[in-house]
């Protein structure tokens, strides 16, 4: 079963204006908002999240990394707690939704542990992430695990005013607490330890974390460290406590003679809905209805039988997968966005989109349960954790 343990955090100090310094993780971030965040403040996370090469120095971007965070702990930017804790952590969108999770350390497991990796992904290269690690000895941001455990967050509800909070650019406040009372602590390990608990955002970096271990292991002649564990935020997998949007596809380089609703209609009854339109397209999502949209029109799909037996799965990530592995050379990338999804058609920069319904708690939660891993990109979570609220150095 998941072990999740208390940690010594390393904090920004109370003078450091935390929404100056908090960023969104690393793999969402583009250019030009590295560049905004960077210039809000010297000791903004971004700055050792998503690092940059000193050409003064000639430091590369990872020892460029490892010197500013050591450089911001000797300058009492960062600040070392000074009893092992865990940290609720609340996030609350503008709309008054609210998630509450702990942050702790989430023990390594095998792959057949508690710790289940919650959907397919898109192989990438965790290169850059491992060497960030070993240079800075820190994990920076933490993943995201959901909870088996039913009524996990009564646990860990935090009481009183919190000890620090943040707000984002979309208006999402960001509160952190301390716990540092053993006997709380103990409460919420044991929890956490009654249910696996599924990897709803981070695979890579918990992979990373897999990675760096084994190394440091075969290095100390496999005695155990920091880098057993690694820094997550764990999450009742529950309605009240999630937000789960949808990943929509939109295609490109469909190859010339290819009819998509042709294709499409083998797996869906088609029915179109009206033309290009990016309020009808609203209507649609809104409503529930997985829609193609193309520059010839809008149609409605409703998957038939067949489409849910040979998929061997209910989710719209799998159904249209179906369709999509039938055109050879077609690009498929992702939107969490209808609106842009729907412009990259009408502005000419995309074939199609296919607008996605969300995956419901209920499915992840089937799914979870069932230990099987949803297709890559099914699901998108949020709001997303802050970068900069909680460090958690790794020592060894």
């Amino acid at each position: 079963m998941p072990r999740l343990e208390p940690f010594t955090a390393l904090r920004y100090d109370p003078s450091v204006p935390l929404d100056e310094v908090v960023a969104p993780p690393y793999d969402v971030v583009g250019p030009e908002e590295r560049a905004k965040l960077a210039s809000r403040h010297r000791a903004n996370s971004i700055h050792v999240e998503l690092p940059v090469e000193d050409a003064l120095s000639g430091l590369d971007r990872y020892r460029t990394a490892a010197r500013l965070l050591s450089s911001w702990v000797e300058e009492g930017l960062l600040r070392r707690d000074e009893a092992p804790s865990m940290y609720p952590y609340r996030m609350t969108g503008p709309s008054g939704g609210t998630t509450t999770g702990i942050i702790g350390a989430l023990a390594c497991e095998p792959r057949d542990g508690g710790v289940v990796p919650h959907e397919q992904t898109i192989r990438k290269d965790i290169g850059d992430r491992l060497n960030l690690l070993r240079a800075c000895h820190a994990n920076l941001s933490p993943i995201w695990g959901l909870s088996l455990t039913e009524g996990l967050t009564k646990a860990y509800e935090p009481l009183g005013p919190p000890g620090r909070t943040a707000t984002d650019d979309s208006g999402t406040v960001h509160q952190l607490w301390v716990i540092d009372d053993p006997a709380a602590i103990e409460s919420i390990s044991q929890g956490v330890a009654q249910a696996p608990v599924v990897i709803a955002d981070g695979h890579h970096r918990y992979e990373t974390a897999v990675a760096y271990q084994a190394e440091r292991r075969s290095a100390r002649d496999g005695a155990p460290g920091d880098y057993d564990l690694v820094m997550a935020l764990v999450v009742e997998l529950s309605e009240a406590q999630l937000s789960v949007g949808a990943v929509h596809r939109v295609l490109s380089r469909v190859p010339p003679g290819i009819e998509l609703l042709q294709v499409m209609g083998r797996w869906f009854d088609c029915e179109l809905a009206g033309d290009v339109a990016e309020d009808l397209a609203g209507e649609l999502v809104r409503s529930g209805t997985l829609a193609l949209v193309t520059r010839g029109g809008t149609w409605a799909l409703t998957p038939r039988p067949e489409a849910y037996r040979v998929a061997g799965s209910n989710l719209d990530s799998s159904l249209v997968a179906l369709a999509l592995d039938e055109v050879t050379g077609v690009i498929p990338t992702f939107s969490y966005d209808w609106r842009d999804a729907v412009r990259a058609v009408t502005g000419g920069d995309a074939d199609a989109t296919l607008l996605l319904r969300p995956v419901t708690v209920a499915q992840i939660s089937n799914w979870a349960h069932e230990r099987r891993r949803m297709p890559p990109k099914s699901t998108h979570f949020h709001p997303k954790p802050r970068t900069g609220m909680v460090f958690r150095p790794v020592v060894g």
